[in-house]
Formats: C-alpha cells, sequence, structure tokens
C-alpha cells in the first residue's frame, strides 16, 4: 500500500485548512533558519578539524 499523489495532495490541502497559509508560511520560514543554522555549524566543525 503505497500513498499516491492525490493523497498528498489531499493531506496537504486539509492542513492547509488547518493552519492557514500564514502559519504555514512562518513554519517554513524558520525550518529554513534552523536548517541554514545546522549547515553553518556543520562547516564550521569541519574547518575546524581541517585547521587540526
Amino acid at each position: 500500500m503505497s500513498v499516491g499523489f492525490l493523497q498528498i495532495l489531499l493531506i496537504a490541502f486539509i492542513i492547509l485548512l488547518l493552519f492557514g497559509s500564514g502559519r504555514i508560511k512562518n513554519l517554513m520560514s524558520e525550518l529554513g533558519e534552523g536548517i541554514r543554522a545546522f549547515r553553518k555549524g556543520a562547516d564550521n566543525d569541519s574547518e575546524k578539524k581541517k585547521k587540526k
């Protein structure tokens, strides 16, 4: 049993109805900031290892 495109689209629509577009936009923005911070931290760690 696999999830098809229509099921994913329906789930996304229900989430949009429950949370509203503004809140989802804020969540995605915060998620992007978190990913950038993680990458920056990972890059800093790899640079420290190269210096040693």
